[in-house]
């Protein structure tokens, strides 16, 4: 008896052993709602052998409620298992299965399609090796096709497999399959997608033609099943062997003998005796042992969990990381990056987050959105913020150096998240793009207007109020002030008649006195500008030339004007400075004239709208013009 125990042992330890030693592969599916990912996913664990039979009986039970394959088995069941998720037919979050066969182990991350869960498609994808993007032969190319295939490729995986799914409904048509192959093809080209590699099976994951075997039902089709391909594809070049970075998650102390620097290793190969350097101290020591749980190793790879001891007591603690001397990533305070919004607030360039890179924690903030990414039609296009699901290219600013790498050299090194600081949750996931600093590259040296502009989230302009006096034009500067100041927006007022009492004390409220006081606050607005700001001016202005000096002064694309008008009687009756009441040749409109504005970008009359109506207008065209 005990013999035969002994035997069974010994077989159930040199499977485990075979079966630890076999290359994982992680994939996702991504396509469009109703393609059928999930029927994908449960019809290759069905026919893998990877369902207890207690689980198939209960998605037995659950296909007659919840099913919509009729009287078969709905196989979709087996991923979709949130209530939600089986009561609509459609995926929500991101269902992580695993299964294996003799020659490979597989982690599948079944993505939703639909868009407002972009964010859960993305971090399904960060990990990832392999992507299958599943197209409706009804249907072919559609927009959810294209969103997919762009997030896969800016997250950096390197393999596409196309599945042609449904094709048993158009009856395995090869001119249905051609046509969807040669327009993705077409669309990959477009946004330059290069994968290591690219396959197109068509497929019927309802009654698993092509999955597992090949089909009868496509004679036509000369290559190898979509299980074949998962099997076969080579990813072991993907793994970065020669960028050794391993960052320290924990400093492991037992006892006084002993003092470890335990995590997972990013990337490269480390061997005993290496000589490191770590970063961000400088100091550079040797491996003195790689300790794990079954014992010292001699040298360690990508993905494993170790515990480092070092020659020498050098200053090491959670967040630092150990690399080669000869291989060395950036220490960047300013980086660019790809960002995935992941919160219901929008992105603000200039708040400050938490970035976490690897086991580094530290302040954060983004200084500008460079260009935001329409996934449908590829385009880039210029943002002030960033809501739920979109994606952009950023700039980051952060609090001190850390060690990166570009996401494409190194996943682990080059990835993040931005954590809010005040709810601690997780906002945005990014990827890293370039190697360099702004100060490494010699580029930004002084802050621009560009940047300071992108920081605010606005566009710097000047809007002038110009109009009679008692015609409303600093109580209209002050509503606008408000509603963009409670919008996040960085905004002052410029009243000419404040302006009198400090810099332009002394001007007489003649026209030319009037003229030269809105000359000298056109200067200062301009400077406002290029502060980033907006600056509302209210100022009589009754110039028409002062007020082509000044548009040539500040631009003509950064100066808005509005004419606040009313009749000269309702002005003499607000007489808001009491200027009509104390009479006089000072009066503008009376005493001399008032260029009335002929090609003013806005006109109000503050006798017919409200304030509020007549601010209102003042926004709406500031984001006509794309300001806010």
């Amino acid at each position: 008896m005990t013999a035969q125990t002994d035997l069974i042992r010994d077989d159930i330890l040199a499977y485990l052993a075979q079966h630890e030693r076999k290359e994982l592969l992680r994939l996702l599916t991504c396509g469009n709602v109703d393609d059928g990912k999930s029927t994908l996913i449960g019809r290759l664990l069905h026919d893998s052998k990877m369902i207890y039979e207690d689980h198939l009986a209960a998605i037995t039970r659950d296909s007659d409620k919840f099913g919509t394959t009729g009287d078969e088995v709905d196989l979709a069941l087996l991923v979709d298992g949130l209530q939600a998720e089986r009561e609509q037919g459609i995926t929500i979050d991101v269902a992580y299965r695993y299964f294996s066969t003799a020659k490979r182990k597989f982690i599948i991350a079944d993505c939703p399609g639909h868009e407002q869960y972009t964010r859960n498609m993305a971090t399904g994808a960060s990990t990832c090796d392999l992507a299958i993007i599943l197209i409706d032969a009804r249907h072919g190319v559609q927009a959810q096709t294209r969103r997919h295939s762009t997030i896969a490729h800016l997250l950096g995986i390197r393999h596409i497999l196309v599945a042609v799914n449904k094709m048993d409904l158009l009856g395995f048509d090869q001119v249905v399959f051609d046509n969807i192959k040669r327009d993705y093809l077409e669309f990959a080209e477009s946004i330059q997608l290069k994968p290591t590699t690219l396959h197109f099976v068509p497929i019927s994951a309802l009654k698993g033609d092509n999955l597992v075997n090949r089909s009868m039902h496509t004679p036509w089709y000369k290559g190898a099943s979509l299980m074949e391909i998962l099997e076969t594809v080579e990813i072991a070049a993907d793994r970065n062997l020669s960028d050794m970075r391993f960052p320290v998650q924990y400093v492991n102390r037992p006892n006084l003998n002993f003092r470890g620097f335990a995590g997972t290793l990013a990337s490269g190969i480390l061997y005993k005796g290496d000589e490191v350097l770590a970063l961000p101290s400088g100091k550079t020591s040797r491996i003195k042992s790689i300790v794990t749980f079954e014992g010292e190793l001699e040298q360690a790879g990508p993905g494993q969990a170790i515990t480092l001891t070092l020659e020498d007591e050098i200053d090491l603690s959670r967040g630092d990381m150990l690399v080669y001397p000869n291989s060395r990533p950036a220490m960047l305070e300013q980086c660019e990056a790809m960002l995935v919004w992941m919160a219901e607030d929008a992105l603000l360039p200039g708040k400050k987050y938490d970035l976490k890179c690897a086991s580094r924690l530290l302040p954060a903030n983004v200084t500008q959105i460079v260009h935001k990414h329409d996934i449908n039609s590829g385009q880039k296009l210029p943002a002030s913020r960033l809501e739920l699901n979109e994606i952009a290219q950023v700039r980051l600013s952060l609090d001190a150096p850390l060690a990166l790498d570009g996401y494409a050299q190194n996943r682990t090194t080059g990835a993040f998240i931005l954590i809010d600081r005040l709810t601690n949750g997780t906002v945005a996931a990014g990827m890293v793009m370039a190697a360099e600093s702004h100060a490494q590259s010699g580029k930004h040296a002084h802050v621009c207007t560009e940047e300071r502009a992108a920081r605010f989230g606005q566009q710097p302009v000047t809007v002038l109020f110009m109009g009679l006096s008692g015609a409303g034009k600093s109580t209209l500067a002050y509503a606008v002030e408000r509603q963009l100041f409670d919008r996040g927006r960085t905004v002052y007022v410029l009243d000419g008649q404040n302006l009198r009492h400090d810099l332009n004390k002394g001007l007489p409220q003649t026209r030319a006195g009037r003229a030269e006081n809105w000359r000298r606050a056109a200067h200062v607005a301009r400077q406002f500008n290029e502060a980033g700001l907006i600056a509302l001016a209210a100022f009589v202005a009754p110039d028409a030339e002062g007020r082509e000096q000044a548009k040539a002064l500040i631009g003509s694309e950064r100066l808005i004007t509005v004419h606040v008008k009313a009749s000269r009687e309702t002005c003499q009756q607000r007489d808001p400075q009491g200027l009509y009441a104390a009479g006089g040749d000072n009066i503008p409109g009376q005493s001399f004239p008032f260029d009335e504005p002929t090609d003013a970008d806005l006109s109000i009359d503050t006798e017919q709208l409200s304030v509020q109506q007549g601010a209102a207008k003042v926004i709406e065209l500031l984001r006509l013009r794309k300001v806010i």
